[in-house]
Order: structure tokens, then C-alpha cells, then sequence
């Protein structure tokens, strides 16, 4: 995968079963190496904010030998805020790209007040939050790659009656550090992004926290469940 490339491009799926081969009559992936065992199972077992609803989903196959998938979803009450899908890719031979064997790939969306999304610094904060997230979990990390983007919806003819509204869209990647045995700490790496995912929500810090930081407005007339 180049560097630039869509992470999140290939949308055929994928497994749900970390011990699950691909097979396409000739190739038979192995069974996943214990790094990537480790790296998944941290996932599974990270403790998270209660706001978010996380759950494995199908990942993508041709990114990398072996991958996992999380989805995400920011829940106040009935109303849903925000929602992300979270991707560990894993080559045991490393990958020029990454300068590492795993990679952590990450779309984010939350809907935006329209005059929020005029403001020429949003895209710029949105990485900000990112990347501090990431410090502000202590976590070391390398080769950052991604985008922001805004998009406005207006509405015509049959569905004029909608409001207009306003998008913002997070792709990002980066090289997690492997530590001991050569896993990364993913379940650390999952609670940071988390941590941005509730911050693009526009919901307040879990814990005590920088009173500065600003967050999102919470987007107008959030989804129902």
C-alpha cells in the first residue's frame, strides 16, 4: 500500500476469524503469526468510554496478509454523533510504506453545523486532534499519512424540506511502534482513537483534561436509533 494510497479503498470485505485463510482456489494465506495474535487480542480487550459502541467488522483483504477491522459508533442516548472504523493491517515482512510491519488505518465522519465547516483552520485542528491524541497517550508512532475533508449536502425538488448539511471526514494512517516481541500496544492505540473519535463528536473529555481544547459542536438533529 503507497503511502498516499486509500487506505480504505478495497471494499470487498473481509475476515472476521483472525485464524481465517484466504482462498481463491490456488492461495492459501497461514494461519496469523503471534504478533498479530497478541496485537488483536489487546483490541478486543481494551476498556473504552461507554459513549462509544465498538464491534469487529468484516476487514479489508488485499491491504495487507492479515488484518482486523473495528467499527465505532458515538451514541448519546438515542442519538448517534459520530462513527469510525478502525483497521490493523500486519505484514511479518515489513512494508518500505509503513517502515514497520503493522499499520493502523482510520476513517472517521460526523456531521458539522454549516458555519463550522466554512472555517479555514477545521481541517488543520482535525489532524491536531489526531496526532495529540496520540501524544497525549504517550504512544510513539511514525510515518503519519492522511487527509481532512469537508462536504456540504444541499437539497432539492422531493427533499427540500432537509436542511442543508455539512461533513467532516478524517483518513488517516500511521506506523504503530512494536514493543516487546515485536507487538504494538494497540490496545492503547485504540483508546487515542476513541479519544479523537469522541472529540470530533463534540463530546467533553472522558477525564480531567486540558479545559482549552476545543471539540465540535454536537451536529444538528442527530440521527435516531
Amino acid at each position: 500500500m503507497a503511502a498516499d494510497r486509500d487506505p480504505l479503498s478495497d471494499g470487498a470485505g473481509g475476515r472476521d476469524d483472525v485464524n481465517e485463510g484466504d482462498r481463491d482456489g490456488t492461495r492459501t494465506t497461514p494461519p496469523a503469526p503471534p504478533p498479530f495474535r497478541a496485537a488483536v487480542d489487546a483490541l478486543r480487550s481494551a476498556r473504552l468510554r461507554p459513549q462509544i459502541e465498538v464491534e469487529p467488522t468484516p476487514a479489508p483483504k488485499r491491504l495487507a496478509p492479515f488484518a482486523y477491522a473495528l467499527e465505532a459508533t458515538v451514541v448519546d442516548g438515542e442519538q448517534e454523533l459520530a462513527d469510525g472504523r478502525l483497521v490493523l493491517l500486519h505484514d511479518p515482512a515489513g512494508h518500505d510504506a509503513w517502515r514497520g510491519t503493522f499499520r493502523l488505518v482510520t476513517l472517521i465522519r460526523a456531521e458539522l453545523e454549516p458555519e463550522m465547516a466554512v472555517d479555514p483552520l477545521l481541517p488543520d485542528v482535525c489532524w491536531s486532534w489526531l496526532t495529540g491524541a496520540l501524544q497525549a497517550r504517550g504512544l510513539t508512532y511514525g510515518e503519519p499519512s492522511g487527509t481532512v475533508t469537508r462536504a456540504s449536502s444541499h437539497y432539492f425538488g422531493g427533499l427540500s424540506a432537509r436542511p442543508a448539511a455539512s461533513q467532516i471526514e478524517i483518513r488517516a494512517s500511521w506506523t504503530p511502534r512494536e514493543g516487546l516481541g515485536g507487538v504494538p500496544d494497540t490496545g492503547s492505540h485504540l483508546a487515542a482513537w476513541c479519544d479523537l473519535l469522541a472529540q470530533v463528536a463534540g463530546l467533553p473529555p472522558a477525564g480531567p483534561g486540558d479545559a482549552s481544547v476545543v471539540t465540535l459542536p454536537q451536529r444538528r438533529g442527530p440521527q435516531s436509533r
